[in-house]
């Protein structure tokens, strides 16, 4: 019981802890209550089934007010808080009937009844549910619970009748606070929401609520401010970052007819907005549905282990019944009590609410809760190339320059040219650029080939870089030597990107795919837990033959199409292999859904239409690790519950019969081995809360060792 009330006053501090954010620039944020959802009935009115209040926006760590209001009925608030008030009245209640049971076995008996009395009243609920499960013809565990406390009161045995209402409602309210904590840290790993927002209406700034705001209004979000809606940019430009929401690493540089999100934050500049969705139509609130799933999951969790424990019911009564007129009504009561897989009804749904919160922690967004269970049982995991085991920009590996022009002047030439694109050939030529120190001349003009190539005038230079085809459109000739060049290229899955100066080629630049720094890493580690690897790409035979060998990864299949992709993760399957199969949740939808477990690097922005069971929400293969681990973590953990539910059972059974164990024995090892198991649930989130405040220590010596260096 000590345990039982020390767990939830730490975890009760926490959440308040957690709870305490700072101020956002001129923006403040109330802090979020989060919302229990429909636990299970034992008290009268505290136990009455109330509406899921858990659909709450994943935008922020400290979501505004009004807009929760917007995601949760009024009535359903008012129920969630009445539960709350209901039950913190009844614990109190509970513990005066311990109070009164004592004072009357000792000075006064008449208080023994009142305190036997008022442990009926709190009983009295679950009476009904009995009642309605009778009805459906089922024999439940309430059975043995309110056999118990008419036995005690009968019995004479009124402190431990009040002693067992007050540690089941304990139990209910270490549920409810671990529940809480657990969404409300999901809700943390997205940014703050405003209160309010500024908008143009004739002509001026005019400042109103968030809830207030409607499509097409243009909503004014300056540097420091969070964005409050999804929409286009109409006016301005900013730097945003959108880490929380989409992955990145990088602060994305956003113009007029960019499109930008809820819950990214303005690092520099001023935008106007024209709001396409608010509130719960937001990007980041649909994610907020993803919680419904998890939630299922934790419900049907609890319903197998109250499964578990019920198929005991008819053999515990039945030995109960036994041993009674053979040992008497106390080794009987012992054998009552002895809870076979009694206590998986608290211990599972707690754990999993704590694994999903490490997992928030860790940036992995699980999406259905069931896959927990299934990493563990993975023998087999197919990675999608392209864009999953490789970059999706490419790094410049060669430089062909034709005569009388050398390589630096090819590439300075190129490097102009794509100065001001976006897209991944450029970016990997700009890099290879920066990398070798070029100063690249100023553009006079330009004029753009979507789809081929660009061409602009640097002084009286005319400068076209392209592809093959955009080459042959202006009329320049490819030299033998340089198609023999793009012969082997494109066996090796490389690509050429020509450069012509003056209407002549002056030379090509060989692109390859670059493979993430941290895939051999995971390839090894996953080699090391004896998963076979496979490699699906539809790129040609050559390139991926040869990234299978760089990797260490014995089976590949190549040219294979989106669709054939899904007919490989089946006939995998059909052949007994437990699948996971890693994509980039948009190309791979198909073969996602054909995998056992799916897994996408898309990041958070598609978590409401991405067919992927679980997010990486950095986009960072390191996180399989973390995955794995923290999926065979959670195993250990829910077998240690499962041990810590039936081991009691059969320390009753033979301390009953073979050493005449009474009653109060039986429920000293019954309510240990909960206590055992409720911390056995709680380790692994101090574990993880432990190495988090050692990561902070390093980061910050770390910081303070390069403030140092700079000042020396």
């Amino acid at each position: 019981m000590l345990i039982e009330i020390l767990l939830i006053s730490g975890l009760a501090f926490g959440i308040k802890k957690s709870q305490r954010q700072p101020k956002t620039g001129s923006n403040k944020s109330q802090p979020l209550k989060p919302k229990s959802s429909d636990l299970y009935q034992k008290s009268k009115t505290s136990l009455q089934a109330f509406k899921k209040v858990i659909m709450i926006s994943l935008s922020g760590g400290e979501v505004r007010h009004q807009q929760l209001k917007q995601m949760v009925t009024v009535e359903g608030d008012n129920q969630a808080n009445a539960f709350h008030k209901k039950l913190d009245k009844n614990i109190k209640l509970s513990i005066g009937l311990m109070g009164f049971s004592l004072i009357g076995a000792w000075f006064y008996s008449p208080l023994q009844l009142i305190a036997g009395a008022g442990a009926l009243y709190l009983f009295y609920p679950l009476c009904q549910k009995f009642s309605q499960e009778l009805k459906k013809g089922r024999i439940t565990t309430e059975l043995i619970e309110i056999i118990s406390i008419i036995s005690f009161l009968m019995m004479g045995y009124i402190f431990l009748a009040t002693f067992i209402t007050f540690v089941g409602l304990l139990n209910l309210k270490l549920l409810a606070r671990t529940e809480e904590h657990s969404h409300g840290e999901l809700i943390k790993v997205f940014g703050l929401q405003p209160q309010s927002v500024w908008v143009i209406r004739e002509g001026m700034e005019v400042e109103i609520p968030l809830e207030a705001v409607q499509k097409e209004d243009i909503v004014v979000v300056n540097a420091g401010e969070i964005i409050p809606v999804d929409g286009i940019i109409t006016d301005g430009f900013a730097s945003i970052d959108q880490h929380s929401l989409t992955g990145e690493s990088q602060p994305v540089e956003t113009e007029v007819g960019s499109k930008v999100f809820a819950a990214t934050l303005v690092l520099a500049g001023r935008i106007l907005i024209q709001v396409e969705n608010t509130g719960t139509h937001t990007n980041a609130a649909k994610i907020g549905h993803i919680l419904q799933q998890t939630q299922e999951f934790k419900e049907s969790l609890r319903l197998r282990g109250k499964q578990i424990s019920d198929r005991f019911v008819a053999p515990t009564l039945l030995a109960s019944g036994l041993t009674l007129p053979l040992l008497g009504s106390n080794p009987a009561m012992a054998i009552l009590w002895s809870g076979f897989g009694y206590n998986m009804r608290l211990l599972g749904p707690i754990s999993v609410l704590n694994f999903l919160h490490i997992m928030a922690k860790n940036g992995l967004l699980i999406k259905d809760g069931r896959s927990l269970e299934m990493l563990q049982q993975i023998d087999t995991v197919v990675f999608d190339k392209t864009g999953t085991l490789t970059m999706e920009q490419p790094q410049l590996s060669h430089l062909y320059p034709l005569q009388p022009f050398n390589e630096k002047t090819l590439l300075t030439y190129a490097a102009a040219a794509e100065y001001r694109q976006t897209h991944p050939i450029a970016k990997a030529i700009l890099t290879a650029a920066e990398q070798r120190g070029l100063d690249l001349p100023v553009i006079e003009e330009a004029a753009y080939q979507v789809g081929y190539g660009i061409e602009v005038k640097i002084k009286t230079t005319v400068v076209q870089v392209g592809s093959a085809r955009f080459m042959h459109q202006k009329g320049i000739r490819l030299p033998e030597e340089i198609q023999d060049l793009k012969t082997q290229c494109d066996a090796n899955g490389h690509s050429l990107v020509y450069v012509a100066l003056n209407e002549n080629l002056a030379g090509v630049l060989e692109l390859q795919p670059c493979i993430r720094p941290e895939a051999k890493e995971i390839i090894n580690y996953l080699k090391a837990q004896g998963i076979s690897l496979y490699i699906i790409s539809g790129d040609h035979e050559q390139p991926t033959r040869q990234l299978a060998q760089e990797l260490g990864i014995e089976h590949y299949f190549a040219e294979t199409l989106p669709d054939k992709k899904a007919e490989l993760i089946a006939g995998l399957r059909a052949s007994g292999k437990f699948v996971g199969f890693i994509g980039d949740g948009i190309n791979d939808a198909i073969a996602l859904k054909q995998a056992n477990v799916s897994i996408s690097l898309r990041g958070a922005s598609t978590a409401a239409t991405d067919t992927a069971q679980i997010i990486l929400m950095d986009g960072d293969l390191k996180k399989l690790k973390s995955l794995f681990e923290i999926a065979n973590a959670f195993e250990a953990n829910m077998r240690t519950n499962y041990l810590t539910s039936m081991v009691p059972g059969v320390i009753c059974l033979g301390g009953v019969f073979l050493f005449h164990m009474g009653v109060v024995g039986g429920l000293v090892v019954f309510y240990t081995a909960k206590m055992v198991g409720l911390t056995n649930t709680m380790l692994p989130l101090v574990k993880h809360e432990n190495c988090d405040k050692n990561l902070t220590c390093i980061d910050a010596a770390t910081a303070t060792n390069e403030d140092d260096n700079k000042s020396c």
